[in-house]
């Protein structure tokens, strides 16, 4: 692997690590790890003359048959136009009811309207968007932060072990790293002097990530997977009082690393 200053998969120059770890760690418009490309619904034009209220309708129930087939495109419609649903992802939005009722609230707040009704009636818009009160920030993605003591050894077990990618590597030499597998990222900082005492994190079960799978079937799988590439389990893969199913890795520099699922479904 090459370590260069300020340069990541897309050899993009990369100024500082904190900046470089915000920037590359927005996806936007890949749904799952097989699904690739940008898929977009047509946006409603808002400033073209108001369609009659049969065509309305029928764009309420084409985003409902959406919703129905799990198209996930009509997700990013739905958390952008409805309150309730904006700060939930795709899987959950789409896992969601919603009801006729629903698609065509939907279709009203496109139009610029509070609701169905005032759609119908023909209600004064909505209130700038610009006068309303800004929402709080969201929070989006969290990345977990690995202390090392050879940032290369790190980055090959990760890759080669567990079956991440580098996403950037940053110094001369290089100190800093993040390593990403779908929505999961760890970044690696390398340190030159302990930073925990002697074997505290492996007498304690002292945490430094915890990584999430969707299903009971992806937790064993993945268990066997690291079983057969030879990764040391700290915990081997058991079924938790909590209901969840967990194994534990441990990397070159004693990091633990929490891997969890569903114990059925």
């Amino acid at each position: 692997m090459l370590f260069k200053q300020g340069v990541c998969r897309k050899g993009s120059a990369i100024d500082n690590p904190a900046l470089t770890e915000a920037t590359f760690g927005c996806c936007v418009g890949r749904i799952g790890a097989d699904r690739k490309g940008h898929a977009h619904l047509r946006q409603v034009n808002t400033t073209a003359p108001m369609p009659n209220i049969e065509n309305l309708k029928k764009q309420a129930k084409q985003y409902l048959r959406w919703h129905r087939e799990r198209y996930y495109p009509v997700a990013a419609q739905i958390r952008a136009a409805l309150p309730r649903f904006r700060h939930i992802g795709d899987v959950q939005i789409l896992d969601s009811s919603f009801r006729l009722a629903d698609a065509q609230e939907l279709v009203a707040r496109q139009m610029g309207f509070d609701g169905w009704q005032a759609l119908k009636s023909g209600a004064d818009a909505m209130t700038d968007a610009s006068k309303q009160t800004a929402p709080p920030p969201i929070l989006s993605s969290i990345s977990a932060q690995l202390f090392v003591a050879n940032l290369k050894s790190s980055c090959d077990f990760y890759t080669n072990k567990l079956g991440f990618a580098v996403e950037f590597i940053y110094g001369d030499p290089p100190f800093y790293g993040q390593v990403f597998r779908d929505n999961a990222r760890l970044a690696l900082r390398l340190v030159f002097e302990p930073v925990f005492v002697s074997d505290v994190r492996k007498r304690e079960h002292l945490l430094s990530a915890s990584i999430t799978v969707a299903t009971a079937n992806e937790i064993k799988q993945l268990f066997l997977d690291y079983q057969a590439a030879g990764v040391s389990f700290h915990q081997a893969l058991k079924k938790e009082p909590w209901g969840a199913r967990t194994f534990i890795v441990g990397d070159p520099d004693q990091n633990l690393i929490l891997f969890a699922g569903p114990a059925a479904g």
